[in-house]
């Protein structure tokens, strides 16, 4: 569960605030809002990737307010999906549990796994340079759900791909929330991606 209460966050003459929101355990929300209204802003407080003027952070009831981001059990797709060009797929999959010292036969077995469920096992000596848009999305994806995160933040993961390739990502994400229970909140200004994915939609005014 992640819950947001009077955050204020201001950067240069852009501020939000008094900002709360609250996704449940297991639940796929979506954030909506103009171009500008400071969607990213707030996944990138949420990470950690932005300080907080005021208010507090809630993950799984504790207060995440102050905490570096590799603390707070986060996994995160930004909109440019920040594939490193030097690693392949499989050290893709493999990175946030590398960081976490997690065993060599653990990882071995998870990346596999989630390679073949994400349908890119094909692909796992590849670097990004060689994938296309739909590949590229699913190896970022699988990369942050790799290390069993709390939660998974989106932004605009769908934005980039042609429509039959949004179509299949999109059905994608709505498997991985129900698979491992992971809440999620992805932001998108696309009504009918929000109407196809959310279980509860929060818009910005």
């Amino acid at each position: 569960m992640i819950e947001l209460i009077d955050v204020a966050i201001r950067i240069g003459d852009f501020s939000l605030n008094k900002i709360s929101l609250r996704v449940e355990d297991g639940q796929y929300a979506v954030l909506m809002g103009k171009t500008g209204s400071g969607k990213t802003t707030i996944l990138e407080a949420i990470c950690g990737l932005r300080r907080v003027q005021s208010g507090r952070i809630m993950i799984d009831g504790q207060d995440v307010t102050r905490w570096a981001p590799a603390d707070r059990n986060i996994g995160y797709v930004p909109q440019d999906l920040a594939l490193f060009p030097s690693l392949s797929v499989k050290e893709h999959l493999e990175f946030g549990m590398r960081l976490r010292r997690m065993s060599s036969g653990h990882i071995a077995k998870k990346s596999q796994e989630l390679a073949n469920w994400l349908e890119i096992s094909h692909l796992m000596a590849r670097k990004p340079k060689g994938l296309s848009g739909g590949e590229s999305q699913r190896v970022a994806l699988g990369r942050a759900i790799a290390f069993g995160p709390a939660l998974l933040l989106l932004d605009e993961p769908l934005s980039a791909l042609d429509a039959a390739t949004r179509v299949s990502v999109q059905g994608l994400l709505r498997e991985v929330n129900k698979r491992t229970g992971i809440s999620v909140l992805h932001v998108t200004h696309n009504q009918e991606e929000a109407d196809s994915l959310a279980d509860t939609c929060i818009r910005m005014q």
